[in-house]
Order: C-alpha cells, then sequence, then structure tokens
C-alpha cells in the first residue's frame, strides 16, 4: 500500500521541480523557523526567483492568490483533507507601504533582499531541503538559539510598514517563549498608539491567536507593557492598582470609577494580577470564548468599586462587566456567537458560588446551557487564582454525571400553542405563565399535563 505524501514531502517536490527549470528555490520563513524548533510546521512557504507567470507554467494546478505581490498557491496531491498546498512567493523587495500593510509596489529580487523585507530576524531565514542547508542573511538562528525576537533592520520602519507586526510581536514572543530585544520593544512602545489604523478583523485574529495559547497570561503582560491594550482594550488598564484584598489602614484611595490607581500595598495584588492568574489557570487549551472571558469576566469592577471599613464592595460589576464585554466584541467584530457567549459567561462568573442553596429549576437552566463546561472552567480558574476552594464546581460535575439530560431539560408540560387554543389571547400573560410552569416542573413540584393545568388555572385567578 502507497503512502500518501505529507505537505513536507510536496513542499520538497515544489523545490526541487523549480530548481530542475533553473531556478533558485528555498523553504522561507515560519516553517523553517519550526522546523529548526522541532515543531512540525503548519505550512510550508517556498520562496524562489521564478516569476509567477514562471511557476505557473511549471505547475498544472495552481491558484493565482497574491499575483501582483508574487504570490500563487501551488496545488498537490489529493488527501482525505482536500489537496495539498504550497505558497510559492517569488523573490522580492517592497517599495513602500501607504496603507500600513500592503506594499504600494514590489520588486522582484533577490534571496537576501527579500529576507531584508521581512519582520523579523527568526522569520527572515531560508533552507534548501535537497541540500538540508540553512541560509541565514538577517541572524535569525542566533536569535533563535538565545531566544530573542528582534525586528529586521530598523524596528520603527518595519512597524511602520504593518502596524500589526507591533501585536504580532507580542504574540510570537508569547508563543515561542521569546524575550523581545530592547530596541524592537521600545519601538513597539514609541508606536503602539498607531495600531488603531489596523482593521478590527486583524487585531481580533491575533488576540484569538494569543489568548488560547498555553503562555497565553504572558501574551496579556505583554500586550499591558508594550503599551498596546491603551488602543486596543483600553477597559484592561483601570484594572491595573485596583486592590483585591481586604482595606487596611494603609490602604491606598480608591482612584475615580475608570481610572488606574497606585499599586496595592503590603504585597497584595491588584485586579490586573488577579486576571493574568485565572488566565494563567484557564489549562492549556481553552476556547478563544472562555479565554476572552476570563480577560473580561471582572472588567466591570473599576465602574463599581466601593469601600466599607471591613471590604471592597463591586456591586453589580457583573452586569457591568457583561454590557461591556458586549460593546468590545462589537468593536473587535467577533461573531454574534462568540460575542453572546462571552457577554454570558462574562455575567454568570459568580453565579455558581451558592449552587447548593440555589433552586433546582435555575440551577438546571444553568447545567443544561450549551455553555456550562466554559462556566465551571472560568469557575474553577477564578476560584484557583483567589486561593479559594472549588467544591461548588465540583459539586455542578457531579450533577451533571447524574442527572440525565430528561432530568436537565424535560419536554415541556405545556406550550404557548397549548394556551392558544385553550382560548388564551396571547399577551405578557403567556411569558409568565410558562415560565411559572417551567419552573415548578425543574423544580420537581409538578410533573404531569394536569398538575400544569391547574397550576395555570390557579395563576389565572390570582390575576382576576
Amino acid at each position: 500500500m502507497t503512502t500518501a505524501p505529507s505537505e513536507r514531502d510536496f513542499a520538497i517536490e515544489v523545490v526541487r521541480r523549480l530548481r530542475d527549470a533553473g531556478y533558485e528555490a528555498l523553504w522561507a520563513g515560519g516553517c523553517v523557523r519550526d522546523e529548526l524548533l522541532g515543531l512540525i510546521p503548519k505550512d510550508y512557504d517556498v520562496a524562489t526567483a521564478a516569476h509567477p507567470d514562471e511557476v505557473c507554467r511549471l505547475f498544472r494546478r495552481t491558484i493565482a492568490i497574491g499575483k501582483s505581490y508574487g504570490v500563487i498557491e501551488v496545488l498537490g496531491p489529493r488527501t482525505p483533507a482536500g489537496p495539498l498546498k504550497v505558497q510559492v512567493a517569488t523573490f522580492r523587495s517592497d517599495v513602500s507601504y501607504s496603507d500600513g500593510r500592503h506594499p504600494d509596489a514590489v520588486v522582484f529580487s533577490s534571496a537576501r533582499e527579500d529576507a531584508l523585507r521581512r519582520d523579523f530576524t527568526i522569520n527572515g531565514m531560508f533552507f534548501d531541503p535537497l541540500k538540508n542547508r540553512l541560509i541565514d542573511y538577517v541572524g535569525g538562528q542566533d536569535d533563535l538559539r538565545a531566544r530573542i525576537l528582534r525586528a529586521i533592520g530598523e524596528p520603527a520602519h518595519r512597524f511602520d510598514e504593518d502596524k500589526l507586526r507591533m501585536l504580532r510581536a507580542a504574540r510570537m514572543a508569547t508563543r515561542f517563549e521569546l524575550e523581545i530585544e530592547p530596541a524592537t520593544a521600545e519601538a513597539i512602545r514609541a508606536m503602539a498608539a498607531r495600531i488603531a489604523v489596523v482593521s478590527a478583523e486583524r487585531v481580533a485574529e491575533e488576540l484569538r491567536k494569543m489568548l488560547v495559547d498555553p503562555h497565553r497570561a504572558r501574551g496579556m503582560r505583554l500586550f499591558m507593557d508594550l503599551g498596546l491594550a491603551q488602543p486596543i482594550l483600553p477597559e484592561l488598564l483601570p484594572m491595573r492598582g485596583l486592590p483585591q484584598g481586604l482595606p487596611h489602614p494603609d490602604a491606598p484611595a480608591l482612584p475615580p470609577p475608570g481610572q488606574p490607581g497606585p499599586a496595592p500595598a503590603n504585597g497584595e495584588i491588584d485586579l490586573w494580577e488577579h486576571v493574568l492568574r485565572v488566565l494563567d489557570h484557564l489549562g492549556s487549551s481553552p476556547s478563544f470564548n472562555l479565554a476572552m472571558a476570563a480577560l473580561l469576566h471582572d472588567v466591570g469592577k473599576p465602574r463599581t468599586v466601593g469601600r466599607t471599613p471591613e471590604r471592597y464592595t463591586f456591586y453589580s460589576h457583573e452586569h457591568v462587566g457583561r454590557r461591556m464585554a458586549g460593546d468590545i466584541a462589537e468593536r473587535l467584530k467577533l461573531s454574534n456567537d462568540e460575542q453572546q457567549r462571552i457577554e454570558w459567561l462574562v455575567e454568570k462568573h459568580q453565579i455558581l458560588c451558592d449552587v447548593r442553596q440555589m433552586r433546582t429549576s435555575k440551577l438546571k437552566t444553568l447545567l443544561i446551557h450549551p455553555g456550562i463546561d466554559e462556566l465551571l472552567e472560568l469557575h474553577r480558574a477564578d476560584a484557583v487564582a483567589s486561593d479559594r476552594d472549588t467544591a461548588h464546581v465540583e459539586y455542578c460535575r457531579q450533577l451533571l454525571r447524574e442527572w440525565s439530560r430528561d432530568d436537565l431539560d424535560p419536554s415541556r408540560l405545556i406550550t404557548g400553542h397549548d394556551l392558544t387554543r385553550a382560548g388564551l389571547e396571547p399577551g405578557p400573560i403567556f411569558k409568565k405563565l410558562l415560565d411559572a410552569v417551567r419552573e415548578a416542573q425543574l423544580d420537581g413540584t409538578i410533573a404531569t399535563s394536569k398538575e400544569a393545568w391547574e397550576l395555570v388555572d390557579r395563576l389565572r385567578a390570582e390575576q382576576t
């Protein structure tokens, strides 16, 4: 039985065919970095001296995904997941970036010039898979060994070409556990406000990748320390300096609502540090919705903070936080499903703490929600980050094991159609009656249609 070729095999074959036709061809960028790190590349890119039309002539199946920039996608053998794909780009130099993203024009050039126009040294290396030889014009291998992320050339120039590179720097330093080289970091701090010109969709995609990374807490710390939070998520800034512990005689005065305060005294952590700890305790692979909700779960606290002699108060911060999370989701142009789930998680992030005293109907409604696993994980991470026990989470998980789907979400005893057929006029009373019947059913105080109608009759009589 013949083994299907891998994407790596196909990427070697693409290089071989270009080389046989007389063109220089090399693997380029992220795939080279990943192979040096011992990782499996997500995809393989080939850089070549061949021009786009020449690439199209050499390969039978191609897609001109960026022909004006010299980029052609070459399709290979079909697999169960679809055809293998390798992007082939002509060596180029970029003239200028008026829109802060795309080059105004490109000049086809050499491998060395192509390397010098890339973003970071660890992404600027080439590899010859036929001769097993690294080609490094920018010092990427040395930086990778030293665990350093460095912009190629003048950092300000690199970031001016594409402002999103500033956020990508934070993400890549997070993903590969790198230190950002000082000049590169200073350029980001100086230019951070300019990232506001980048589309919300591109910013959101970088945040998605950073927040699901195992090192997401470090990524968010870089996000804040590099000045990127201010133009992207300014709602996070007032978390800094907002105390989390009990007041004490030398506690600093509370800042005005929404404004950052001084660092808490006596070694206490502030709200921002708490949020970072919650992110860190989410585990290795949370969903984006869960991670984003963890980042925003206490975002309403700075706007609701109060203080008594005994404690700080944040009344209704979960409801304020839900509205703020919704505004942020709209600004980042997240999908409706993402927005709704994040809002729900933020609003409910405290609701299960007193689960043993909760009405059964309310608890069942929560446990049957499609986001319950994310909510339980958010509760667990929040508790661990605050040095509280997780008994309420374990109790809910126990109930989910013990209760069946029918226990949690039984068929309704009465519907709106039933009320209409019984001669009731649709109106506000409908919801009141249906909700009352459903609560009683989930609480276990009624179990039959006859009992449901008796409750409806009793409630209607009380209205007259």
